[in-house]
């Protein structure tokens, strides 16, 4: 069976591939939490975030951007000190004004799935790149969501984090053209 060209033979990373990346995501909860792993994953590899995912779900109450929307200083200390996660100061803010934001998102748009799909009127778009050569770090229109994001308060929602973000909630299908995925999503 023939995948795209980054997924490596390590299992947690050949089920995240075949399992979620690309797929189409509409749900806030989930939305969010693919914000805030691309966050953290700026700089590092994505297989590091992976396999810290259930500790990063455990430390942020599941995700809960209500909940981390309300964080106090002592919970930030807190997860300072937690070494299942990645303990950077300014992503563990990033997350906590991220999450004000994204709430601030949705009583403007009603969800934040119709803020973010509205870039794309709705539709997934199907790229057809033939090796992972061609595949860009990011496109003109992520960097016009990035800009339309660090507008609305989000930190750490550079072009490149943003369209790794599009890449993996399925706004754009970028699975090479001989993956067996790319007809699926």
């Amino acid at each position: 069976m023939k995948r795209c060209h980054w997924v490596t033979d390590d299992p947690l990373y050949i089920a995240y591939h075949d399992e979620e990346w690309g797929v189409p995501v509409r749900d806030d909860a989930l939305l969010f939490e693919f914000l805030t792993l691309e966050t953290f994953q700026a700089g590092l590899s994505w297989m590091t975030i992976l396999r810290k995912r259930e500790n990063f779900r455990k430390a942020f109450d599941g995700f809960d951007y209500q909940r981390i929307a309300k964080y106090s200083e002592k919970k930030i200390q807190a997860l300072l000190q937690d070494a299942g996660i990645i303990r950077n100061r300014l992503k563990i803010r990033a997350t906590v004004s991220n999450a004000q934001a994204f709430i601030q998102i949705q009583e403007e748009f009603g969800s934040f799935s119709d803020y973010i799909w509205g870039f794309t009127d709705g539709q997934v778009i199907q790229n057809k790149w033939k090796q992972h050569e061609d595949i860009p770090a990011s496109t003109p229109l992520s960097e016009k969501i990035s800009k339309d994001l660090k507008k609305r308060g989000f930190k750490f929602v550079g072009p490149t984090v943003i369209y790794a973000q599009m890449q993996a909630t399925g706004m754009v299908n970028d699975h090479e053209m001989g993956c067996f995925r790319y007809g699926e999503v």
